[in-house]
């Protein structure tokens, strides 16, 4: 019986825990039930390849941001220095929804809608995941063109912003997985999605003139 290397053990590791951290959510699901997916029959198996849940977890969003960056490089090469706020989030909701493509990319898209509040935009200091990555530069300059914002309304929007767009992404990642049939098309979808986050963005700030 030919063994299998350690990084072939990660990946399933890692394909077992998008699927039960999906479907149980990230504090619900047991590492038992990833183990014993993956087809592993050492319970320590997680610890060993990933020192803990949080590393497994982090393992698998790297997974996920990895192919959104591979989406976003050709996009933001194609807009210019001076394009609007609409424009940045048609390309970072392009990217997201490029996860909707197979039932892993929508697994993740469920995962990661429960991390949104980990981003660390409401403290001025992106996550280090985020950090210094394509999309972390656009969220970076998406924020600067809201600069007519007082600073914590405008990092609190950002954070919220994002909430939105991951919930409307998981939510329609889990019709697909479900195969529940959508009340619109992905074309509408997305450039619903654009508008209603631009008019959030850029809504009058009550008592700020």
């Amino acid at each position: 019986m030919a063994r299998t290397s350690g990084q072939e053990t990660r990946e399933k590791l890692i394909r077992a825990a998008e699927e039960v951290f999906a479907a149980q959510g990230t504090d619900g699901a047991q590492l038992r039930d990833i183990v014993r997916l993956a087809g592993q029959s050492n319970p320590s198996a997680v610890q060993y390849h990933f020192g803990s849940r949080a590393g497994l977890l982090d393992a698998v969003m790297a997974g996920r941001l990895a192919r959104t960056e591979q989406v976003l490089i050709p996009l933001l090469a194609r807009l210019g220095e001076d394009c609007g706020v609409r424009e940045l989030l048609t390309a970072l909701m392009t990217a997201e929804a490029s996860l909707l493509a197979d039932d892993r990319g929508r697994r993740c898209l469920r995962i990661s809608a429960q991390l949104t509040h980990e981003t660390g935009l409401r403290t001025g200091r992106l996550h280090p995941a985020l950090d210094g990555t394509n999309y972390g530069r656009l969220i970076g300059r998406i924020g600067d063109r809201l600069g007519a914002l007082p600073g914590p309304v405008r990092l609190e929007r950002l954070d919220l912003a994002l909430t939105l767009i991951g919930a409307a992404m998981a939510d329609r990642a889990h019709q697909r997985l479900d195969g529940i049939e959508s009340l619109t098309g992905d074309e509408l979808f997305l450039a619903d999605l654009v508008e209603t986050t631009h008019a959030f963005l850029h809504a009058p700030v009550p008592g700020h003139a």
